[in-house]
């Protein structure tokens, strides 16, 4: 029969109970957005534990640019910012600026370099843009950028010794050891550097302002240093006279000039020049009534 070929009915199987009436179990380590974030200050979230929290969410963009490739960048960037934005809102922001190692005229310019400002974001601070930027000042050497959390900034750096004042072209530059225009240092306020003049005068200054300053005699009447046609030096003394020195071997030249000295007293007597040039003679032409006329054979 038709009723008998369906079989016997089978019993229904029983639905199980809605998941929507079981609480769902929170997975240990779930990061929080930043939404999260701004709640958890609500509720008593310590800054460290936001900063660890938030630290999923920054983890997260990284894994989803390093997927998608340079179209996810933007999207990365936003979700950092806007995670720096409630972190400083959490204490991590920036209220204090240390700067180590750079002078007190270097030191202006450095933090104008630096472009930070009271009350930044510290966590999103991008710490190599602004080393960067720092290392563009012509002070520094070199610079190291450490962030201190929650709210302090290190700006290390390595300043660039200063040398001398360099006068070219009717101007005057600092320029640093190796002969390098210091472009934010004023030379009005650095009197006591020796003054050297004349195209290529800050590159040939390195080799002979230390035979200079190892004879302080000869140093503090010096008035500058003159470059004569990019080979030689001449010495400007205080009192208008002169020092001809060779275009090689200036050290043997200044041995001589420092013997004379010895023998004679002649930096402090005076004289209108002293010809080193020649390094077999010594020429001195005296001022009128203070020394004799002399020539003076191989230093003797």
């Amino acid at each position: 029969m038709r009723g008998e070929s369906q079989g016997a009915a089978k019993p229904r199987a029983k639905t199980p109970a809605s998941s929507k009436s079981r609480p769902r179990a929170r997975k240990p380590g779930a990061s929080y957005s930043p939404a999260k974030l701004s709640a958890a200050r609500g509720v008593g979230l310590s800054p460290w534990g936001a900063l660890l929290a938030a630290g999923g969410v920054v983890t997260l963009a990284l894994v989803v640019t390093m997927a998608t490739g340079h179209r996810a960048e933007k999207f990365g960037a936003s979700v950092a910012s806007a995670t720096g934005a409630q972190l400083a809102g959490l204490g991590f922001k920036l209220k204090a600026v240390h700067v180590q190692g750079a002078s007190e005229y270097a030191t202006p310019d450095i933090l104008r370099a630096a472009q930070i400002y009271q009350d930044q974001p510290l966590i999103g601070l991008d710490l190599e843009a602004v080393r960067q930027r720092v290392e563009q000042v012509g002070w520094v050497k070199e610079a190291r950028i450490v962030r201190l959390l929650p709210d302090t900034l290190v700006l290390g750096v390595v300043e660039r010794k200063r040398l001398a004042v360099w006068q070219h072209g009717g101007r005057s530059y600092v320029i640093d050891e190796s002969g390098r225009v210091i472009p934010e240092a004023d030379p009005g306020r650095f009197p006591t550097l020796p003054l050297i003049v004349g195209a290529g005068a800050n590159d040939a200054a390195t080799a002979i302002l230390p035979e200079i300053a190892a004879r302080p005699r000869l140093a503090e009447r010096t008035e500058a240093l003159v470059r004569v046609d990019g080979r030689r030096w001449d010495l400007r003394m205080k009192d208008g006279s002169l020092v001809q020195l060779p275009a090689v071997d200036e050290g043997a030249a200044l041995i001589q000039l420092e013997q004379l000295d010895q023998r004679s007293r002649i930096l402090e007597l005076g004289f209108e020049r002293i010809d080193l040039r020649d390094p077999a003679v010594v020429a001195v032409r005296p001022r009128d009534g203070v020394l004799p006329g002399q020539l003076v054979a191989n230093g003797a």
